[in-house]
């Protein structure tokens, strides 16, 4: 569902990610894992298509996200790390808005509007102004617009960031339960997001993939994830 081969991005000299492959298949849920500056917001929007690589391809559910980027969009919902929400409207007005956009009429329109407000638990916040929610309550609305088009695929980057651990245990939960009919790839620093729901790891460092297996491969000979994070991301 989630295919990368030989990604490449150069910005002049600097190289973000060198020579990058991986796939995702149905139904898995895969945590993109690296320190900060070391290449997955880079691949992910490569991925989603709003960047093009300088080399190698990007597909989503088969559909090149350079020639055929309608098509892959209209199989993914992308959320990116502190997403744009409209301050000024409800969580109901930006749902609205974004159905529209995603060519989303009559019945069709309504059921995906209620559907996405009841699995993201909206409803008590559905009439308030976005910009007085608290953060753990935009990130949901920042779900919901992505589900509304019902994606096959989703590629969220770093969707727990700067959450209290109440609002982290919340969304935690919410991409646990799309986790069993979706295909997501879940970009994070944060080694506690590998434990509580990976089935998979892809660690990137200085934009070369580092890893790729179970969290359980890589706490290799007894030793923990922030051990591990620490030899397979420093410096060499």
């Amino acid at each position: 569902m989630i295919e990368a081969d030989g990604l490449t991005k150069y910005y002049g000299d600097f190289i973000a990610i060198n020579d990058v492959s991986f796939s995702v298949p149905r139904g898995e849920i895969v945590a993109f894992l690296g320190p900060n500056g070391a290449g997955k917001s880079t691949t992910m929007k490569i991925l989603t298509g709003y960047l093009a690589p300088s080399a190698g391809r990007a597909r989503i559910a088969g559909h090149d996200m350079a020639t055929d980027r309608l098509a892959g969009a209209e199989r993914l919902g992308y959320l990116p790390e502190n997403g744009p929400l409209y301050p000024d409207m409800t969580p109901r007005s930006l749902l609205e808005f974004f159905a529209d956009a995603r060519g989303l009429t009559g019945d069709r329109k309504r059921e995906r509007i209620e559907a996405v407000v009841k699995q993201c638990e909206l409803g008590s916040v559905i009439g308030k102004a976005i910009g007085k929610l608290s953060k753990g309550y935009r990130q949901r609305v920042g779900m919901a617009q992505v589900l509304l088009h019902e994606p096959d695929v989703l590629i969220l980057d770093e969707p727990t960031s700067g959450l209290d651990p109440n609002q982290i245990r919340e969304v935690r939960e919410t991409i646990r339960r799309l986790g069993e009919r979706k295909t997501i790839l879940l970009s994070t620093h944060i080694l506690q997001e590998v434990e509580a729901l990976a089935d998979r790891v892809l660690l990137i460092s200085e934009g070369r993939l580092r890893f790729d297996g179970p969290p359980a491969d890589l706490r290799r000979e007894g030793r923990s994830l922030d051990e591990r994070f620490h030899e397979l991301t420093r410096s060499t």
